[in-house]
């Protein structure tokens, strides 16, 4: 499959890049978490194929958040909210004409497509959630968080190494360890996603999500799926997930991975 051709829809006065494939009976929003580029997903042969399967059943809309990729850059200071992300989602929806779709969220995707599925349920067919979470904050009460120390030590690595080594890359696809072409492809991507000053300021933001209070109010069918052994996303943040959004169910992959297309298209 050929890169498919990169649009622009219009959220405020921001440009949101999105594609848009397959021809499915079923909208299918696909949401990356934390930084992301449409063009540059389809360069690597695991994510390629990840996309082809859900294209194979569904109309797919990729986009790129505000401030990454290939959508219009904001200022480090003034970084979107969940809510104007959210926003993006219906903008890019609006653009293609979807009036209901699935919204498939991965990792800090997530939180922002429970968001839109408490916010907006007439537009939401079902929610699933891959490798995500409700809080980025340690807590007594949220175990499964990093703790301050550990997400110092992380922005600390993207300062030092962001776009010129596979940051995060070991935790993230540990059965992709030892493919060079997966780790130079990722150190690309970095680059080609966000800026260092982009991304360091993302990550410090995203530290702040927090959605447990919205969760009780999402109706529409949920889905949580969950690597067992996710280095990344401890598999209590799904378990979590599945008991405070009514009706979740939880599937559990048994896998080490947090990013869903290394080894795990088949089960996804």
């Amino acid at each position: 499959m050929d890169v498919p051709r990169t649009r622009y829809a219009r959220s405020g006065d921001v440009n949101i890049a999105y594609q848009v494939v397959g021809e499915g009976p079923i909208d299918l929003v696909f949401v990356m978490g934390w930084v992301s580029n449409v063009d540059y997903a389809w360069r690597e042969s695991h994510f390629a194929e990840f996309l082809r399967r859900l294209a194979s059943f569904s109309r797919l809309i990729l986009f790129d958040k505000r401030g990454t990729g290939l959508s219009d850059r904001v200022s480090n200071t003034q970084l979107p909210t969940l809510e104007q992300r959210m926003d993006d989602v219906r903008a890019v929806m609006d653009a293609v004409g979807s009036k209901e779709a699935a919204l498939v969220g991965i990792s800090e995707g997530g939180p922002m497509c429970a968001l839109f599925a408490a916010t907006y349920p007439e537009r939401t067919r079902a929610l699933v959630m891959l490798g995500s979470y409700a809080c980025a904050r340690w807590s007594p009460d949220y175990p499964w968080a990093r703790t301050e120390a550990q997400q110092e030590a992380f922005i600390q690595s993207m300062s030092q190494g962001w776009g010129v080594e596979p940051v995060g890359f070991e935790q993230r696809m540990p059965s992709l360890a030892g493919d060079a072409r997966a780790r130079e492809w990722w150190t690309e991507w970095q680059r080609m996603a966000a800026s260092p000053g982009a991304v360091l300021a993302l990550a410090r933001m995203n530290q702040q999500i927090d959605i447990r209070q919205v969760l009780p109010a999402i109706s529409r069918p949920t889905l949580i799926i969950h690597a067992a052994g996710d280095q990344a996303m401890p598999f209590g943040h799904g378990e979590y997930l599945a008991r405070a959004i009514p009706g979740a169910r939880l599937a559990r992959i048994e896998s080490i991975d947090h990013i869903p297309w290394a080894r795990d298209t088949d089960a996804v």
